[in-house]
C-alpha cells in the first residue's frame, strides 16, 4: 500500500469508490483549511467532498448529502506498519 491515500474514497460499502483497507488504515480531510470528521466522500482532483446534511435520510433510510466544493487535503491518519499489525491481531 502507498503512503497516499486514494484520490477518491467513500465511507458507503454501496459506492465503487469504497475500499474497507483504507478506512481500516484511516484517512484524514483537510477542506478550505479545517479538519473535518463528517465526510461521507471525497475527490481530491475534482475538488469537492459530500457531509451528511444532518440527520436527514431519503427513502431508504441513506443519509442525504451536500457536495461542498474547495480544495481537499488527505493523509493516512496511522501507519501501514500499524494498520497491519491491527489485521493481525483480528486474525
Amino acid at each position: 500500500m502507498s503512503d497516499t491515500p486514494p484520490d477518491r474514497l467513500s465511507i458507503n460499502p454501496k459506492s465503487p469508490y469504497f475500499d474497507q483497507q483504507v478506512l481500516q488504515r484511516g484517512v484524514g480531510i483537510r477542506f478550505k483549511g479545517a479538519e473535518r470528521r463528517d465526510v461521507e466522500e471525497y475527490c481530491i482532483s475534482e475538488g469537492w467532498i459530500r457531509v451528511a446534511l444532518g440527520k436527514k435520510v431519503d427513502r431508504r433510510g441513506q443519509p442525504l448529502t451536500i457536495k461542498l466544493t474547495g480544495p481537499v487535503e488527505s493523509w493516512y491518519e496511522s501507519g501501514s506498519e500499524e494498520a497491519e499489525s491491527a489485521d493481525a491481531d483480528e486474525e
